[in-house]
């Protein structure tokens, strides 16, 4: 017994309509059609509410008609076959997606009922009393594309051929012929912002005409465009709009980008001063991993710089309002020379505060990890603050207890200053409360409870920013402080009627008051002395 592979021809005529999955590549497969046959321009006529559709071109026609109706053979002429690998005639999604076509070329037509021919019933082909004198029209009825006239600019915006849309020119922005096109490996290439420097990795990629590739979300103005190659390229059938091995494909298309950019930063960088090189293209050359173009140029871009502007603390609910970036990039003459000193440090935890203290304090600039080259030549001024050991101890230690909070519950050291010690040097402190191996240590001109923060980042296991927790934690830990410092009963109620800003009440203004504590109930006695 002998078996071999066998075609049953009525089924696979039947489940053909179903390897489909756009309705709008009965349009792409007669606009293919029209491009292959030399056509410079096309004509599409659709009647929504009619369901009609022609389509007619200038091209070379149709030298035999039976091309038509021949599945899976190419009847195109070797040329064309050699350079972009058709499958055969883009036709036969016309027969699923119409009940009639009347197709007209070189002066004969066929009309035909689209069900009969896909029972391969005989189709009359007949001469034309007034023959055309070129190209070809495809007429199509009972065609069910009512939002066609939302798409043709999509569908149409890279094709190479002027469309002509219900009389109207089709704007094909993509077209290759619209677009300034760097030769590459893979195909013609058009990348945004190599002038201004506003690069983007969104790139429309085309094959034959017809998008391949699409970013989900993108500028239209901010996209690169690239017609690939159809000697190298596949596309995959039968709706055309995806590429054989994509993935793979994908990573080829991605080294050719880069790779263009490369050859455009390099042309940038001999042709313009270096201020004005690193000012418009620091942003593409991070982006796009040529940052060993800066290593041998004096000037810095300032994006790669934070000054420590605020106190810092850990993040939750904040957005590191504490770092500010800089307006004007240090010069290499002031960083060598000691004026301005910088720093690395990771992101703040509960184990490094006291070295985001300490840059702040000596007035370091940060510099970001991976902003330059790891061979740029000022790495070598950069002081890696984490590979440091750091001590923190207060000096003049005034009072020690526990702070009772709601997410914490750190030892708490009040103190004349706090000293901070990173390597070898070391800072002394006397405004912001630190945080070091769970004890707060407050000096004398620090009165807010905010070090609680960089004692934690109040954010739960659900990553919920836990802002009451906060709100109750600062407000416990200001008075302990509060409480811990009254000594003298005149300071301590000046403090307190401080914080309670009594000159909003009008009410009050000019009056006197007598005032005893622990007298009452409720802790205290009010009386108008006046």
């Amino acid at each position: 017994m002998q078996i071999q592979v066998r075609i049953n021809e009525e089924g696979a005529l039947r489940n053909q309509r179903f390897a489909f999955t756009d309705r709008f590549t009965l349009v792409s497969e007669l606009l293919q059609n029209a491009r292959r046959a030399g056509a410079t321009s096309i004509a599409i006529d659709h009647d929504a509410d009619a369901r009609t559709l022609s389509v007619r071109d200038n091209g070379c026609g149709i030298d035999d008609f039976q091309k038509l109706l021949t599945f899976n053979e190419s009847g195109w002429d070797e040329p064309t076959c050699d350079a972009e690998t058709p499958f055969g005639v883009g036709f036969s999604k016309c027969l699923y997606a119409a009940s009639r076509c009347v197709v007209r070329s070189r002066g004969l037509c066929a009309d035909f009922d689209t069900a009969a021919a896909l029972a391969r019933t005989p189709i009359d082909v007949v001469d034309l009393a007034e023959a055309s004198t070129e190209g070809t029209e495809v007429e199509l009825h009972g065609v069910d594309l009512p939002d066609l006239t939302s798409r043709i600019a999509t569908l149409c915006a890279g094709f190479p051929v002027p469309i002509c849309f219900n009389g109207k020119a089709v704007d094909r922005a993509h077209a290759a012929s619209n677009l300034l096109l760097a030769d590459t490996p893979v195909g013609g290439l058009h990348l945004c912002g190599t002038r201004d420097g506003e690069h983007s990795h969104d790139t429309m990629v085309y094959l034959q005409g017809f998008c391949v590739l699409r970013p989900i979300y993108h500028r239209p103005e901010r996209v690169n465009v690239l017609h690939l190659d159809a000697r190298q390229f596949i596309a995959r059938l039968p709706d055309r709009d995806k590429l054989i091995d994509e993935d793979r494909q994908r990573k080829r298309i991605d080294v050719t980008l880069r790779a263009e950019w490369r050859r455009v930063l390099e042309d940038a960088k001999r042709a313009l001063p270096a201020a004005v090189f690193v000012d418009r293209f620091y942003p593409a050359l991070r982006a796009w991993g040529h940052l060993d173009l800066l290593n041998n140029i004096d000037v810095l871009p300032a994006a790669v710089f934070d000054e420590i502007c605020g106190y810092p603390y850990q993040e939750g609910g904040g957005d590191r309002d504490y770092l500010r970036s800089v307006a004007i990039a240090p010069t290499r003459s002031a960083i060598e020379g000691g004026a301005v000193r910088l720093c690395s440090i990771e992101a703040l935890d509960d184990s490094n505060a006291g070295r985001w203290m300490f840059a702040r304090a000596t007035g370091r600039l940060l510099f970001h990890l991976g902003g330059l080259h790891h061979e740029h030549w000022v790495q070598a001024h950069v002081r890696w603050l984490d590979d440091e050991p750091v001590e923190v101890e207060p000096l003049g230690e005034r009072f020690r207890c526990g702070l009772e909070g709601r997410w914490v519950w750190p030892d708490v050291v009040l103190c004349a200053a706090v000293r901070v010690g990173v390597g070898g040097d070391t800072v002394d402190i006397t405004d912001a409360g630190i945080h070091h191996d769970g004890v707060l240590y407050i000096p004398d001109g620090e009165w807010s409870g905010d070090a609680v923060r960089q004692a934690s980042n109040f954010t739960d296991e659900n990553e919920q920013f836990m802002e009451s927790d906060l709100d109750a934690d600062r407000e416990a830990l200001a008075d302990l402080i509060r409480r811990l410092r009254s000594v003298d009963p005149k300071d301590t109620l000046d403090s307190l009627l401080g914080e309670l800003k009594l000159e909003r009440y009008p009410v009050l203004h000019g009056r006197q008051f007598r005032l005893s504590v622990g007298a009452a109930p409720n802790g205290h006695a009010v009386e108008l002395a006046d």
